[in-house]
């Protein structure tokens, strides 16, 4: 699993800790800042830029006098900071070689750090370490993403894969273990790329629910990280599944997962 880094913070007056790997970027309003999360949400404290930079580390780059940026949050630079969540940021244009060689040189380090003594290096590993997802009754896959060299995901390699995730992909397991998805499909859609490089780096727990056209059906997946460089992902096809309310509870429970404020139109 990836190491985890905290910072607490005091936002409206209360202590929250927040998962660095899950900040995008901070930005400063007068005197408070105000941290942007990979989730959507935001939290302003009363803290310095500076301060905020030491505890953040190294892998946050400084834009302006009063914004830094995650570099593995940045899609890429032209005019504007492109992050990958599809926000924009301004920069200061004359800095624009050295914020893109910061970039460059962070992402590299960073993915880099991706290797550990503790990922399994064989076939055999693999299946060993994840022996009890074997009799599941629903697809579980271990997958390592592949960068590019503007560091940016580009495909995924299956690592671990059990029999109901043969089923679903309709892909018998060794075709499937040790080879990409894009060599395995040739339609491969790259929205499900974007959720799992999110996953990857940053640390979080995501569920998609959209249409395959690889193997044409609706799925739900859950995602989340495994290894460093590694995603986990949990497949279901949505038709197999049932959502029943067995109680009032049920519905609050149902409007707090899509978001909504229970109660709301």
């Amino acid at each position: 699993m990836q190491e985890e880094k905290y910072i607490t913070i005091i936002s409206n007056r209360t202590k929250i800790v927040l998962n660095i790997s899950s900040i995008l970027y901070v930005l400063m309003l007068g005197k408070n800042a105000e941290i942007h999360l990979s989730s959507g949400r935001t939290y302003k404290t009363r803290m310095t830029l500076g301060e905020l930079e030491k505890q953040l580390g190294e892998h946050f780059i400084k834009v302006h006098r009063g914004c830094i940026v995650s570099a593995m949050a940045i899609h890429d630079i032209t005019d504007s900071i492109n992050l990958s969540n599809g926000e924009s940021l301004e920069y200061t244009l004359r800095k624009k070689k050295q914020i893109i060689d910061q970039f460059h040189a962070k992402q590299k380090r960073m993915i880099s750090s991706f290797i550990e003594e503790n990922v399994p290096s064989t076939e055999e590993e693999y299946r060993k370490y994840y022996s009890s997802f074997d009799h599941l009754p629903f697809a579980f896959a271990d997958i390592e993403m592949i960068f590019d060299e503007e560091r940016h995901a580009v495909d995924w390699i299956f690592r671990y894969g059990n029999p109901a995730l043969a089923r679903l992909e309709k892909t018998p397991l060794e075709q499937l273990i040790g080879n990409s998805f894009g060599s395995l499909f040739a339609n491969m859609d790259s929205k499900w790329l974007r959720c799992y490089e999110l996953a990857t780096l940053y640390g979080e727990m995501l569920e998609i629910m959209d249409y395959s056209p690889e193997i044409d059906t609706y799925l739900k997946v859950i995602c989340f990280p495994t290894f460093r460089g590694h995603c986990g992902c949990i497949l279901f096809n949505i038709s197999e599944i049932k959502f029943t309310r067995n109680s009032s509870d049920a519905e609050t429970a149902l409007q707090l997962y899509l978001g909504k404020t229970p109660g709301e139109d």
